[in-house]
């Protein structure tokens, strides 16, 4: 059984150490409030038993938690009094050095919380330890000075989570729709040199991962381009092939229209390829200002093309991408493994959805990709048109910011829609099984518990807000004043795009299952727990309409993909009211919306139930199924994605990608238990458990994770069940 140290340090859990603060604590009162030897060892042994029931590593914190609760059951009033006393003193003095013992416990890679923070961040690295180290700083900044006291403390007790405060010192947001168009057909700046626009496709795909990883320097979540911004520079290199080809026919007697063709097609496809590696091998490799490969979505979206000819080269350009994906890029050893970035989203429409249809070739195409390489994911045209309509009626399919967070439906001053340059200005999420849990199944409670915690999310989402305001053009060049967003002139402030829906501010959310369970001791699969969880769905999305309206402010109900905090709340939750079955009894909560990963439902009906709940989400969600290995059986992945069109509007499979650098073993490598209880990633084949040999990539959710995780999440990866 290991601990977690004040420092994030992991190490072997310490009995004797229990039983010395207790002893301590005794010899610090009279006699008579002294408890026996024999007394002593019953708190220890019973500490022991509580923190081993818990099957995880427990925190220094949890472990006094449960001694002050062991003596006050002995009735020692005195001696507990004495014990709370020495550590309020002790707390009083780590509070000076307490962020110097974390970023020295992340130099030396001992901070077992920030190793497993990121399961895209390899901590070993000195960009990341440097971004770590910064953060540190900003989040010790952030809750001593920049946030209310009262936000501070609902974070720290898992009843709200105030997302990435890491970078909250800064006037930095969080996720960009990059207008690739703007700044490739007018051209942009980076770094102080002026980019004109490119006379090649190759050029222009260059360009683009220069943008992205510059945006991704310039905020800290995910952004996302589209490839249809790519095409028109098909068609520019096209011409310019054919002239090179005639010069070149022309110079040995040759003229031949169709030997024109064919030869300038050829060498179109050649440089199709190759900006399409360029911009695969350049964002897998690219490391960041925060030491890790940029979090990019491309988009692959037929019709968004403006004409025909347009329409056809995008058409090229998907069949590369997800050719070259589907191959993978090489590791260390020289084998194809899956990367994490970018990720690719794939829109089901008309004209390649059935067997028949037009396109149906890239379809076929993306189904093998996704069997292999777990992307792309799908968004149906046909049920996104019918969930997001402007204001003038009408119907919009575009893109998520990076893995999930959507934009809501806007409409510029002349009247036109406009997704392309807005952004997120950042998330708080609420957990939705404390709620439940303080309710003690009183629906009045809850109600009311429920206001209280929607006033401190709100509160800090004005944090968010108001941190952004005044924020100057000049403190991201390449976001607002060379087009990633918007053209603004040096000096001039951003604010106007933080107001009138131009850009979102998210309330998320997290637990519905555990939190309906809780309340009703029925599932959300169940018809009463399912009504009871489109109701609290509701609830929600009634508190962000009435803020907007009052504020002008976009606020958006956002399905929150639990990282680390999925693990924090858990533990939270396990501290403030102990192990309750189907609630407290795992080492993670439930991402946003979605089916318990423990609960056997078939692929079809669990995306049938989760669409309901998907169309209440509108700042952001994605459901998934989880698949065996399904290189073999494409025809029940193309069944999915064309279930997918009909029934829910974005959703993905989950597939297993992993590779074993010590024996070659390419198939699902697993979660075990070693000595301590703690689980650990082993080969099925040579019994490998050392993580630097292996490369395993599993969805954390809505993205792919290469870099481990924390042990909750590990958990729940391991009680995931297969729907298909």
């Amino acid at each position: 059984m290991k601990l977690i140290k004040r420092s994030g340090t992991e190490v072997v859990f310490d009995r004797e150490k229990i039983y010395a603060a207790l002893v301590n604590a005794n010899t610090a009162v009279e006699d008579a409030d002294k408890i026996s030897e024999g007394e002593i060892k019953k708190i220890t042994d019973r500490v022991e038993k509580k923190c081993e029931k818990l099957r995880r590593a427990v925190s220094v914190e949890e472990v006094q938690d449960m001694v002050e609760e062991e003596i006050m059951r002995l009735g020692a009033f005195v001696l507990a009094k004495a014990y709370i006393t020495y550590r309020y003193k002790r707390a009083l003095i780590r509070k000076s050095n307490t962020t110097d013992e974390k970023i020295l416990s992340l130099i030396e890679c001992n901070n077992e919380e920030v190793k497993q923070e990121n399961s895209n961040k390899n901590p070993t690295v000195n960009s990341v330890q440097r971004d770590y180290m910064a953060g540190e700083v900003s989040k010790d900044i952030t809750r001593r000075i920049l946030l209310p006291e009262e936000i501070v403390k609902a974070h720290e007790e898992g009843l709200i989570h105030f997302h990435d405060a890491d970078y909250f010192a800064q006037h930095m947001h969080n996720c960009d729709l990059v207008n690739l168009e703007d700044m490739l057909q007018n051209g942009t700046v980076i770094s102080g040199t002026m980019i004109e626009k490119p006379h090649s496709f190759s050029t222009a795909c260059n360009i683009a991962t220069q943008i992205i990883a510059q945006v991704a320097s310039n905020q800290y979540g995910g952004q996302s381009i589209s490839l249809t911004h790519l095409a028109p520079f098909v068609d520019i290199s096209r011409k310019k092939i054919r002239e090179s080809v005639k010069r070149e026919l022309a110079e040995i007697g040759v003229e031949d229209e169709a030997a024109v063709n064919k030869i300038a097609e050829s060498r179109l496809r050649e440089e199709i390829n190759r900006g399409v590696q360029c911009i695969q091998y350049q964002v897998v490799t690219l490391l960041t200002t925060n030491g890790q490969a940029p979090f990019i979505t491309v988009f692959m979206y037929l019709g968004e093309a403006k004409n025909e000819r347009e329409r056809e080269d995008l058409a090229l350009i998907i069949e590369e991408t997800l050719e070259q994906r589907c191959q993978g890029v090489k590791n260390e050893s020289g084998v194809w493994i899956t990367p994490a970035f970018p990720k690719l989203i794939y829109v089901l429409e008309e004209d390649n959805v059935r067997e028949g249809s037009k396109y149906y070739y890239l379809t076929k195409l993306a189904a093998k990709c996704t069997a292999k390489r777990m992307v792309p994911d799908y968004i149906s045209e046909k049920i996104m048109l019918q969930n997001k309509i402007d204001k003038n009626g009408e119907g919009h399919c575009y893109t998520c910011m990076g893995c999930r967070s959507f934009l809501t439906p806007y409409v510029d001053e002349d009247g036109k829609p406009k997704y392309y340059g807005r952004f997120n200005q950042g998330v708080v999420t609420v957990n939705l099984v404390d709620i439940a849990l303080t309710a003690e199944g009183d629906m009045a409670k809850f109600r009311a518990v429920f206001d209280d915690r929607m006033r401190l999310c709100h509160r800090a989402l004005r944090a968010r807000h108001e941190r952004l305001l005044g924020t100057l053009s000049d403190a991201a060049p390449i976001l607002w004043q060379y087009g990633a967003l918007t053209r603004l002139p040096k000096g001039e402030v951003i604010d106007k795009y933080l107001f009138g829906g131009y850009s979102t501010l998210s309330l998320g959310y997290a637990g519905l299952w555990e939190c309906v369970y809780a309340l009703s001791g029925k599932k959300l699969t169940e018809p009463e727990g399912e009504e009871l969880g489109l109701e609290i769905m509701r609830m929600l999305n009634s508190y962000t309409a009435k803020w907007k309206a009052e504020e002008n402010i976009d606020y958006s109900l956002y399905g929150t993909p639990l990282e680390s905090t999925t693990y924090k709340f858990a533990k939270c939750l396990q501290s403030r009211f102990g192990v309750i079955e189907g609630v407290t009894d795992k080492q993670y909560i439930t991402n946003s919306y979605h089916v318990h990963v423990t609960e056997p439902i078939d692929a079809f009906d669990k995306l049938t139930l989760e669409a309901k709940f998907q169309a209440l989400s509108p700042g952001g969600a994605i459901s998934y199924v989880e698949v065996p290995d399904m290189q073999n059986n494409l025809d029940a992945v193309l069944g999915v994605m064309e279930f997918i069109y009909d029934n829910i509007m974005y959703a993905e499979l989950n597939t297993k990608s992993d590779y074993c650098h010590v024996c070659g073993y390419d198939g699902e490598i697993l979660v075990v238990e070693d000595e301590d209880g703690k689980l650990v990633w082993e080969c099925p084949n040579c019994k490998n458990r050392d993580q630097a040999k292996m490369n395993v990539a599993r969805r954390t959710c809505g993205y792919i994770g290469t870099q481990y995780w924390n042990q909750g999440r590990t958990s729940e990866i391991r009680d995931r069940v297969l729907h298909l």
